[in-house]
């Protein structure tokens, strides 16, 4: 067993929040064990003036810590689940997956509105393509605009009138202690989550037993099995953050509900399929889904984007 484990984490409020639970978790089950944060600065991180699918998609706020976590700087990453791509880098896996907060998105508003009362034009802020084109879906008289920043940006941008409204997940509200900001919870019959959104991911080398047998006790079984759902869902579709696509699942009495969303930019195509799976088979019927989704439309939604994202501007 190691004297000392070293965790990486960009360095975000949230992050850094994420980053010291899991740190907890560890100390409290291995106390004779010393953990330590190395902060790591990622592309995503540098990057804040423009949407994230115009440089890079969800790989921007993970590949330094990655590199660092191959190359032994570091013992285990965290993440937040809704930023790992579907496919991790050779040598790399999810060793643990700690218990779900809550994976819904929600709206901020400044003045205490909710969705369905926005009068049109009504400004929203959102830096996810998946939720702007939901957005655009249910309400396309609203007007939609990138916001990039950390929580406190995004908050004071929206409290000087530069935003009437912005849409972030819960579960960081919720971690940071600010769930009284939040004016409307968007289950997913409203919004779709994102693939992993609300759960930690703890990454770690795939020959690296040591560490594996300590983390496996941070891991909650029901997250997991949704989350390994999700992600063999959006694998399947090769989504990432420069397409809009969501899935969530729940388990609901020993099986996994999975709902899934593919979307055009503009909200006018969307398609939304659901299956319900056993526990066992739970991979599998995420791809089934991605599948279903393509073949009913969002094939053609996925290469329109692709080939306007093509287009010299």
């Amino acid at each position: 067993m190691p004297e000392e484990i070293r965790i990486g984490t960009r360095g975000s409020q949230l992050a850094l929040w994420q980053a010291r639970h899991v740190k907890d978790l560890i100390s409290d089950a291995f106390s004779d064990i010393q953990v330590t944060i190395t902060v790591i600065k990622t592309t995503g991180d540098r990057i804040t003036d423009r949407p994230l699918a115009q440089v890079g998609g969800k790989g921007l706020f993970v590949k330094e810590i990655e590199t660092a976590l191959l190359d032994h700087e570091i013992d285990l990453a965290v993440h937040s689940m809704k930023d790992m791509p579907g496919e991790l880098p050779p040598g790399l896996t999810i060793g643990a997956v700690p218990p779900r907060e809550n994976p819904f998105d929600v709206m901020i508003s400044r003045q205490g509105l909710t969705l369905s009362d926005y009068p049109p034009k009504t400004i929203v802020g959102t830096s996810s393509l998946r939720r702007a084109s939901q957005l655009k879906h249910l309400r396309p008289n609203l007007e939609i605009r990138s916001i990039r920043g950390n929580l406190d940006t995004r908050l004071r941008k929206l409290m000087s009138g530069e935003f009437d409204a912005i849409v972030l997940a819960a579960a960081g509200l919720l971690r940071l202690g600010q769930a009284d900001r939040i004016t409307e919870y968007l289950n997913e019959t409203v919004m779709v989550p994102a693939v992993g959104q609300g759960a930690l991911c703890i990454e770690t080398r795939q020959n690296d037993v040591s560490i594996a047998r300590i983390i496996e006790k941070l891991g909650h079984a029901p997250t997991r099995v949704c989350v390994d759902g999700e992600r063999a869902f959006l694998k399947q579709i090769e989504g990432s953050c420069h397409i809009p696509v969501a899935c969530y699942g729940q388990m609901i009495a020993d099986q996994v509900h999975l709902t899934a969303v593919v979307s055009s930019e503009d909200g006018r195509q969307l398609i939304k399929e659901k299956t319900i799976s056993p526990v066992t088979d739970v991979v599998a019927r995420g791809r089934d889904l991605a599948r279903t989704v393509l073949e009913k439309g969002g094939r053609q939604i996925l290469e329109a984007i692709e080939s306007h994202d093509k287009t010299p501007r």
